[in-house]
């Protein structure tokens, strides 16, 4: 399991996305190799955010 999927798991289990977590996302976005794998991981967050799954938090 890699370390962005680690990451996602516990997002989901807590519920929120901290701005740690949100830093690591976008750095992931700017890789120009970004795996199909860790694109739909990182389009599941956005969707749990914008349906309100996961909340942001400081």
């Amino acid at each position: 399991m890699s370390t962005l999927e680690r990451a996602i798991e516990e997002m989901f289990a807590a519920r929120r996305l901290t701005r740690r977590d949100q830093q690591m996302i976008m750095a992931m976005l700017t890789k120009r190799d970004l795996s199909p794998t860790d694109s739909a991981l990182i389009n599941r967050v956005y969707e749990a955010l914008s349906q309100g799954r996961l909340r942001v938090v400081d």
